[in-house]
């Protein structure tokens, strides 16, 4: 089979594709022929070295994937033909960007039936990100305001269409070329970051949802008792203390395989509530094209990798 790997840490160019081994799924697991995978800044970040969650390299990144069940393990909960998506394995490796990924079944959900596999496969490790720090941790509720950082990226576009699902005042950051888009994806007030200062402009937010490492800034329009959710600071320990000093909470998050919630989540998909935004496509071959594309930061939502 073809799968992506990396030989060193580097730029997008230590990305090739390579034949290997097609995996055999164990006990509880299936092999999953993939359809489509999508990238994450995480991706990135791990390739690079920066978050050196897999050890030294040779190892394939990429965790998000969509396909067809095309072998079952015994006990396993899906069955050949059947449509899955999910991101098995996070943080360990799953080498993701392959034609096949062998994978526990409790760790992939039923695709949403109303989805393709590309738009399917940019859901799981942004919209789980989203779900686990606003409905899990925060418990975010109808009529609480939510203050959510870059809100229109991969993680953030899904935590607005998610916080709305949920009934909440969403106030969006997001600069002024993404309004439209931002705004059509429910938000009630989204704010150009580039020319007003949040601080200033947003007051007794229920809950603020971090992905841009303003954690020590949010603080100042959280109102007692709100919840700090932060996804790019959830290992400091300095900012937890100085939140709950403050009389706030603090989530730190740092995303997990969890098929109940990618099934809630596929749910509000097929009742038109989530839909994943995917901004461009690019062959498994061209992998590095799309770690440029991500890493250049003009993106809105995901880019997926097409793997037939």
């Amino acid at each position: 089979m073809r799968a992506v790997i990396q030989k060193s840490f580097g730029g997008p160019e230590v990305l090739e594709a390579v034949e290997t081994d097609r995996p055999t799924p164990l006990g509880g697991e299936v092999l999953v022929r993939v359809h489509a995978s999508a990238v994450n800044p995480v991706d990135l970040a791990v390739r690079s070295g920066a978050y050196p969650l897999l050890g030294e390299p040779p190892f394939g990144v990429g965790w998000d994937i969509s396909g067809v069940v095309e072998e079952a393990g015994p006990g396993a909960r899906f069955k050949p033909g059947d449509e899955v998506f999910g991101m098995p394995f996070f943080p360990r490796a799953a080498t993701g960007y392959a034609e096949y990924v062998a994978v526990p079944s409790r760790q992939v959900a039923r695709k949403p039936a109303g989805l393709d596999h590309v738009h399917a496969a940019a859901i799981p490790l942004a919209a789980l990100t989203a779900w686990q720090g606003l409905v899990d941790a925060a418990r975010l509720t109808e009529g609480q305001r939510v203050l959510i950082h870059r809100a229109a990226g991969g993680v953030g576009h899904f935590a607005v269409q998610i916080a709305k699902a949920r009934g909440a005042h969403v106030i969006a950051m997001a600069s002024a070329p993404k309004h439209d888009f931002v705004r059509g994806l429910g938000a009630d007030e989204v704010i150009d970051y580039r020319t007003t200062d949040f601080t200033e402009a947003v007051k007794d937010a229920d809950v603020v949802f971090d992905s841009s490492s303003e954690g020590a800034r949010s603080l100042a329009v959280l109102r007692p008792g709100g919840t700090l959710v932060s996804i790019m600071e959830h290992w400091n320990q300095e900012l937890a203390a100085q939140v709950e000093a403050a009389g706030r909470h603090f989530a730190g998050i740092s995303v997990e395989p969890d098929y109940a919630s990618l099934e809630a989540i596929a749910a509000l998909v097929d009742a038109g509530r989530i839909r994943p935004h995917v901004s461009g496509t690019f062959p498994l071959a061209e992998a590095a094209k799309a770690h440029e594309l991500v890493g250049s930061g003009r993106t809105q939502g995901k880019i997926v990798l097409t793997v037939d």
